[in-house]
């Protein structure tokens, strides 16, 4: 990602929705969804398994959990371009915090930010499988 790693959850959030109140209309933010999928690291072709696949999407989804209870990185691809905007937006926001803090974050963004409502129902269901992923991986690692 081209934008700073904020220091908390809460501060992505607010970071989120900040950017996307410069965009007057749905066009322009799903043109900057699709642009900030576009910056996701490279995703390394051998962690495209069942293992790593996000159920529920629509789409093709992979998502690859690290780190420990104090740090938890994830890691994420899509076939599809919004969805891998929504995935930039889902690490921005959850990878490389505390399991705990990722536990303890809403994700408030989806609807300050009106994604709620402009997405289908089979992405919301996707966004929503991925978060339950990332939050059950970190309830885990939180709890030992």
């Amino acid at each position: 990602m081209s934008t700073p790693q904020e220091a908390t959850a809460a501060e992505a959030q607010a970071a989120i929705a900040e950017e996307f109140a410069f965009f007057g209309d749905w066009t322009e933010r799903y043109q900057y969804l699709i642009d900030l999928g576009r910056q996701l690291p490279p995703f390394p072709e051998e962690n495209k398994t069942e293992a790593f696949r996000v159920h529920g999407c629509q789409s093709m989804v992979w998502l690859v959990p690290s780190g420990d209870a104090s740090k938890l990185h994830f890691e994420a691809t899509s076939d599809s371009a919004i969805v891998s905007g929504l995935i930039a937006l889902v690490l921005r926001v959850y990878s490389d915090r505390p399991a705990q803090e990722i536990v303890d974050t809403e994700p408030t963004y989806v609807q300050e930010i009106g994604l709620a409502k402009h997405l289908s129902p089979t992405r919301s269901n996707g966004l929503a499988a991925m978060l339950a992923k990332i939050k059950a991986h970190a309830a885990t690692l939180a709890a030992a």
